[in-house]
């Protein structure tokens, strides 16, 4: 993982150093507005949306007035929540509701193209890579809360594509809003009949120095 980090910060900053004129770097951080998609219609309709947040380092290289590669390194916390009826035998043989956040951190490295289509304000698209590293699911019950690891049922990258739009002003202020739409089966050893899939609105606000 220390590699990885290592690279991926010298992906983003190499380019400044040899063209420092064109070169652009800073911070951002904001919500994710965060969820997935089974292969299941059923469980589909259970899941609610979580919200996040990221974090990290943005580099930009201007190759024109217009064009410009954008490179992030980003703490992504996704995920999602999922309620299920639980069959308490032991209990009366009630049936109580099971409350389940699925919470979900990354290191993600997204590599935008922008576009610049008119004074700061740009199309971005472009593809992410997310490498896993946590992952827990919160249980609550009749007013009691655990809290399993479940890193080990999940694949350890992930790939997405996102699509988005940003403002830039003079001062080094800007916005992004996103939707990164996943590709890759988080799911591990579950057979190819069930996938899970990330999907992310991401919401961000920083400056670049």
């Amino acid at each position: 993982m220390k590699k990885v980090i290592f690279i991926s910060m010298l992906l983003i900053f190499a380019t400044g150093n040899l063209f420092a004129q064109d070169f652009y770097y800073g911070l951002k951080a904001g919500p994710n507005f965060a969820t997935v998609n089974t292969s299941e219609s059923e469980m589909n309709d259970a899941i609610e949306m979580r919200t996040a947040f990221h974090f990290g380092a943005v580099g930009e290289y201007a190759f024109s007035d217009q064009f410009s590669i954008q490179a992030e390194l980003l703490y992504n916390a996704v995920g999602y929540k999922y309620s299920d009826d639980y069959n308490m035998a032991q209990k009366q043989a009630s049936i109580a509701t099971v409350d389940q956040t699925f919470k979900i951190d990354y290191l993600s490295i997204p590599i935008l193209a922008k576009y610049y289509v008119a004074d700061g304000f740009s199309l971005q698209a472009g593809p992410q890579v997310g490498f896993l590293l946590a992952a827990n699911v919160e249980l609550e019950l009749d007013g009691e809360t655990e809290t399993n690891d479940f890193k080990d049922n999940m694949e350890s990258l992930d790939f997405g594509l996102g699509f988005g739009f940003g403002y830039k002003i003079e001062t080094g202020l800007f916005a992004d809003a996103r939707y990164v739409l996943g590709l890759a089966n988080l799911a591990k050893d579950e057979g190819e009949d069930f996938t899970v899939k990330n999907n992310v609105i991401q919401v961000s606000v920083g400056y670049m120095f």
